[in-house]
């Protein structure tokens, strides 16, 4: 079973097959990353290319219109594992970059609101990291984001209307955003570890996706495996996550991987469960039929869980 499933991914969109290589099968370097080169060049990752405009954005905007915008379609670039330091990507770097930074140290790509987006910076940040932006500039996004570290470990992009609580979808945001700038600087700011730890104990107390006082699910929405997820957070993300980063087989994932392990079907594979709404330029798999993203995602989180 598992063997037919891995010949079924390696029949997808190069971004599929590459990751499938590096994550599943284990096989040499050089052979993923010569797969890894024609995201570029072929399926999602060159329509995607295709629709940049001349401005060097694409939907005609920075981040809206969702889900058409540059910040959206640069994020699904990252996800297809476009070559960091691809020019196109580069421009769209320095665009987010130079019209978003704003004077507390944050993204703020909104003209009436007086604070950056928490959920925004963290986003933009991973897409900085990934895509290797040079010089010190994304520190400033790095020290806004730990100086909005909550008291309980996470991160929500209400804080400055007064909330107390992190939230599910800025902390995974963040946590990516951290977690490419320590990949781009592994000696810079020891304090991002420290804040990813935390982090990722703010979602261990919730058991990923319950209350920490009730210990009920919190959305039902965040069992559902989406992709892509856009900015909202569910467990497959999360233990994408920490698989990721390697993090410690805690055993208050239990309920969360017992989930994923209940969404396997016979053969093998996974749903496609939820899409968000709003606009997009095509549609890489349909709701309710196996998807290629979300095995490849589960497979790859039972492979760090199962050791």
């Amino acid at each position: 079973m598992r063997q037919s499933t891995i010949r079924w991914l390696l029949k997808g969109d190069p971004a599929i097959r590459w990751q499938t290589l590096r994550d599943l099968v284990g096989g040499d370097q050089r052979v993923w990353e010569k797969e890894r080169r024609l995201v570029a060049q072929k399926g999602w990752g060159k329509r995607l290319l295709a629709r940049q405009q001349a401005s060097g954005t694409w939907g005609g905007g920075l981040y809206s219109p969702k889900w058409i915008s540059t910040t959206y379609t640069m994020l699904m670039l990252r996800r297809l594992g476009l070559f960091p330091g691809h020019p196109q990507a580069m421009r769209a770097c320095q665009l987010l970059f130079d019209n978003g930074l704003y004077s507390d140290g944050g993204i703020n790509f909104s003209s009436t609101s007086k604070h950056s987006e928490t959920c925004v910076t963290g986003m933009v940040l991973s897409l900085l990291a990934y895509f290797r932006l040079q010089g010190d500039r994304l520190d400033h996004l790095v020290g806004h984001l730990l100086r909005q570290q909550m008291k309980d470990g996470g991160w929500n992009c209400q804080s400055y209307q007064g909330a107390r609580h992190g939230s599910f979808h800025t902390t995974i945001n963040v946590l990516e955003g951290l977690r490419e700038y320590q990949k781009f600087h592994p000696r810079k700011f020891p304090e991002v570890r420290q804040a990813q730890a935390r982090g990722r104990e703010f979602l261990l107390e919730h058991r990923l996706f319950r209350s920490s006082s009730t210990g009920q699910v919190v959305r039902p929405e965040m069992t559902r495996f989406s992709f892509p997820p856009r900015w909202h957070y569910d467990i497959l993300r999360g233990l994408d996550y920490f698989q990721e980063v390697r993090a410690k087989k805690d055993k208050r994932l239990r309920d969360a991987m017992e989930i994923v392990y209940k969404r396997r079907k016979k053969g093998g594979r996974w749903l496609l469960q939820n899409r968000y709404s709003g606009r997009s330029f095509f549609e890489m798999e349909k709701v309710s039929q196996p998807s290629r993203w979300n095995t490849l995602r589960a497979l790859r989180v039972l492979r760090w869980w199962e050791g």
